[in-house]
């Protein structure tokens, strides 16, 4: 069963910094692309970035590239998302998910087979 846990989240100012984690299980990182989606309060679910570990190529949606770096630990079955220079637009749940399908520069046309509970990120200005 594949199970994906999410930490990391909280309420930052804006310009700061957070680091999100997710503690992966029941399949190996070679298995499926990984990443990460956020969705806003009324708004859709959107792709924000995604990494397919077994050849390192990392995906970014157009509005986090630059300031959102992921990255993973195939030996601890940990995927994380380091967000710098966060904006009030950042503000949403983010969702680990597994089997990530990546179309299109804006995120909104990502899709994922597996998700976890989500995490708040809420940025103040």
């Amino acid at each position: 069963e594949v199970q994906l846990v999410e930490s990391g989240g909280g309420l930052v100012q804006v310009g700061g910094s957070l680091r999100l984690s997710c503690a992966a299980s029941g399949f190996s990182f070679d298995d499926y692309a990984i990443g990460w989606f956020r969705q806003a309060p009324g708004k859709q679910r959107v792709g924000v970035s995604c990494i397919s570990v077994s050849d390192g190529t990392t995906y970014y949606a157009d509005s986090v590239e630059g300031r959102f770096t992921i990255s993973s630990d195939k030996a601890k079955n940990m995927l994380y998302l380091q967000m710098d220079n966060l904006e009030p637009e950042d503000t949403a749940v983010y969702y680990c998910a597994a089997d990530c399908l990546v179309a299109g520069g804006s995120g909104s046309a990502w899709s994922s087979y597996y998700w976890g509970q989500g995490t708040q990120v809420t940025v103040s200005s």
